[in-house]
């Protein structure tokens, strides 16, 4: 799961243009999937599913303590931890992106899973 989570990062980093640059590619990734597994398993389903993955991040990464998951699915605090290189920002990232897609996979499968990732990322090459 941390490299599929990193290639989504990765795929999202590349993608960004200019006047995205002021969002952190992790930000994007993650809104990129509340959108789309909201349409799957509902709003409160999605931040269910997000809540536990950052609880299993925060103990790995102790940065994440700050972060806190608001009502909508969104992660607040997270943009300010993924822009300090210095704070672990890049394991922020693929910790709280890998434990949600590992919850996914332990909760609908790895073939659901995958393609519900690569609806949200159609042109990402997410192979190994």
């Amino acid at each position: 799961m941390r490299d599929l989570a990193r290639r989504l990062l990765d795929a999202e980093a590349a993608t960004q243009s200019a006047t995205d640059a002021r969002v952190h590619e992790a930000v994007q990734v993650f809104e990129t999937l509340r959108i789309s597994l909201t349409r799957f398993a509902g709003a409160d389903g999605f931040t269910s599913l997000l809540r536990r993955a950052l609880a299993l991040a925060q103990a790995e990464v102790p940065a994440l303590q700050t972060v806190k998951v608001m009502a909508d699915g969104r992660l607040e605090g997270l943009a300010e931890i993924v822009a300090d290189a210095s704070n672990g920002g890049a394991d922020a990232a693929v910790a709280i992106t890998a434990h949600l897609l590992g919850l996914l996979v332990t909760f609908i499968g790895d073939l659901l899973t995958l393609r519900l990732v690569r609806e949200a990322w159609p042109d990402a090459s997410l192979d190994k």
